[in-house]
């Protein structure tokens, strides 16, 4: 289904001229773990927009930040071959048969990258003379001006823009206003690469749903979820809830004791339990799978508990799964299967062990062959990759599917009721009405 819900002030690729420009270009190939690209789907999601520059003319200057490498404790800076691009380059360059080069720049073992001065002019010459396809920069956490404040934050933003004659955002999936994504639109002008399009477009599809709307929510903390997860509650016809998020609920609902679910959590979750007792949206997931330990799926130590027998002041190990007989639940499926809009950002069990529960809830929404499917964030579409995988290869063109490559940006964005919110989106929407004043 063909949808044009786009803001009119957002700047887009298509409107820019790229011809013999270097084009500075942010991605969220954020794909490697330890060294290797786990998925390639964000990278694969972001060609249309690398062949776009190409093909228009344009010679791209690519970046992406991996993992987090600063810590946090300490703001040391760590620049490991575990937070490399390298992988990230390897599997571009022979996706696409092209010569990608990575620049190498001095290391200070606690600031990281400290500047780039005048170290990339033989290789933006080589760039501009077709010597090489492109220049993918390290890992833009390795510079110490990405998340910082101050001069080496105003500094980075000027050294990145000096290196090119446009800047691309294709990055929604990094939606926090780092350098790279926001602060580098200061300086030069500024568009919305096709992916930055899609992810907005279908957002729209979220926010403003066919009904009726079904969200599934889970996650490991449930404090971090409250403003999401509260802002999904109104606009969403049924919720079902998962993970330590579902756990938290039923402390809260039941009054017993889970492990691993805090107190101050189950207080903060008393307000949904309150919400609900009028609304009834939340669809409770009777059949759970309690076990002793966290350490893996130990034969004798763990079990099906229905929340039947719950009783007020029992105790409970650690909640770790949904049994897969909740989804055959009447009251369960037939949400499932009726809904018109399903968004999932969802892990229902706690991985690698106890992955029945979403293995369950993927192929049950799959049944609703009729509803637009979306499913948001990296963890929810690894594990649809790794549990289903023959439905994940079957469902990658399916126009009832679509999934989000940013889990945190898409709950964001939720949030606030609109994409446009978001920092990085709107300084695109900023640079365009400055470019605007200078004409």
């Amino acid at each position: 289904m063909q949808i044009n819900n786009l803001n009119k002030n957002l700047p887009l690729i298509q409107e820019a001229d790229l011809n013999g420009k270097v084009v500075l270009v942010r991605f969220d190939h954020n794909v490697v773990k330890k060294g290797i690209v786990r998925d390639p789907f964000r990278i694969d999601q972001t060609l249309g927009t690398l062949y776009y520059i190409v093909e228009r003319g344009g010679r791209p200057i690519l970046m992406t930040h991996v993992g987090r490498p600063k810590d946090k404790k300490t703001g040391k800076i760590i620049c490991s071959p575990n937070n490399s691009v390298e992988p990230v380059v390897e599997y571009l360059n022979r996706k696409l048969h092209t010569n990608l080069y990575i620049p190498k720049f001095d290391i200070d073992s606690e600031n990281g990258i400290t500047g780039m001065g005048d170290s990339l002019k033989p290789a933006i010459e080589d760039l501009k003379n077709r010597k090489i396809s492109g220049i993918y920069l390290p890992n833009t956490r390795w510079f110490s001006g990405e998340e910082d404040k101050g001069v080496f934050r105003d500094s980075f933003a000027v050294q990145l823009a000096n290196l090119a004659d446009v800047y691309v955002n294709d990055a929604f999936g990094s939606w926090q206003p780092h350098v790279s994504t926001y602060d580098v639109t200061k300086h030069i002008p500024s568009y919305a690469g096709f992916l930055m399009q899609k992810e907005i477009e279908n957002l729209s599809r979220v926010i403003e749903p066919e009904r009726p709307f079904l969200a599934v929510i889970a996650g490991a903390k449930y404090d971090t979820k409250i403003g999401p997860l509260y802002a999904i509650y109104q606009k969403a016809d049924n919720l079902i809830l998962g993970g330590v998020i579902y756990n938290t609920y039923l402390c809260a609902k039941y009054g017993i004791s889970i492990k691993g679910v805090s107190d101050s959590d189950i207080d903060a979750a008393k307000e949904l339990v309150n919400m609900d007792k009028e609304k009834q949206k939340i669809i409770e997931l009777p059949y759970i799978v309690e076990s002793d330990t966290i350490e893996g799926k130990v034969e004798g130590k763990y079990r099906t508990i229905l929340l039947n027998d719950f009783k007020r002041g029992n105790q409970y190990n650690y909640v770790l799964d949904i049994d897969p007989r909740s989804f055959v639940n009447k009251r369960v499926s037939e949400v499932i299967l009726n809904a018109k809009t399903i968004f999932v950002n969802a892990v229902m069990g706690f991985t690698p062990h106890f992955t029945l529960g979403s293995k369950a809830l993927d192929e049950t929404i799959d049944k609703n062959a009729s509803a637009l499917k979306m499913y948001g964030g990296g963890d929810t579409l690894q594990e649809f990759k790794d549990l289903c995988p023959g439905l994940y290869i079957s469902v990658l063109d399916n126009a009832h599917y679509y999934f989000f490559t940013g889990g945190g940006a898409v709950l964001t964005a939720i949030e606030q009721g609109s994409p446009y919110g978001l920092k990085p989106v709107q300084a695109l929407i900023e640079n365009k009405e400055r470019q605007a004043k200078k004409q």
